[in-house]
Formats: C-alpha cells, structure tokens, sequence
C-alpha cells in the first residue's frame, strides 16, 4: 500500500512516499513560485520513484497550524486528486498528537499509525491557519 504525505506548512514543501518499508522523500522552498507549481513537483516527484497517482492508496496532508498559503494549497490540490481518482485523505495536525507521539513523527512511516491510534478522520478538513 503506497501513502503520499505533503506538508507544506514550514519553510520547505515536503513530499513523502510511503511504499511498505521504503520511505521517500523531497523537500522544496516553501515560496509562492513553488504555490504556484506544487501539482508539477508532485507529479515529478512521483514519476522521479516510479509511481502513477493511481498508484496511491492514501494522503495524509498537515492541515496546520503553519503557512497560510502551504495549507490552502495543499489541502486544495488533495481535495482535487480526491475527486478526480477517488483517493482517501486524512488531514492531520501536529497538534493532534501527544509529546510523546510527536517524536515518532520524526520517523514519518509511523504517521499512518498515529493517525489511525488518535481516528483521524477521512476525507475531512478543518485547517488550522
């Protein structure tokens, strides 16, 4: 089961591909040139480690708190590749999770897990600007 994480409410835009023990990773600026061309980073970034967004079974996107202009965007574009392939999302937060969990974050294969021990809910979003 391929998971696809995008966080983009830091300095960086960071893209992650769980695929079962391997994890990948790519980070870009956080700027309004890369708001503009995120959906081209995305898809570079997935072609770049051989997987087709079809090929993805879950997003996980950080809804906040953080950038204004990363968390819109970032929760617009997972909104549109929910319509448009029918992939289920799950819009975390740091805050959701205890001090404890939050340092297994460092690790981000454990997010799927954390967000399933905290029910993190599907296909909901509730930023946090």
């Amino acid at each position: 089961m391929k998971k696809l994480i995008i966080d983009a409410t830091g300095n960086k835009i960071l893209l992650i591909i769980i695929n079962d023990k391997n994890i990948y990773t790519s980070s870009h600026e956080n700027s309004k040139s890369n708001f503009d061309k995120i959906t081209i980073l995305i898809n570079d970034f997935l072609k770049k480690y051989k997987t087709a967004l079809s090929g993805i079974n879950q997003i996980y996107v950080n809804r906040g708190p953080g950038s204004f202009a990363g968390i819109r965007n970032s929760l617009s574009i997972v909104k549109g590749i929910h319509l448009a392939k029918d992939i289920d999302y799950y819009c975390f937060s740091i805050l959701d999770f205890s001090e404890n969990d939050k340092e297994k974050l460092k690790n981000w294969q454990e997010l799927p897990n954390l967000c399933r021990k905290y029910k993190i809910k599907k296909n909901l979003i509730n930023p946090i600007y």
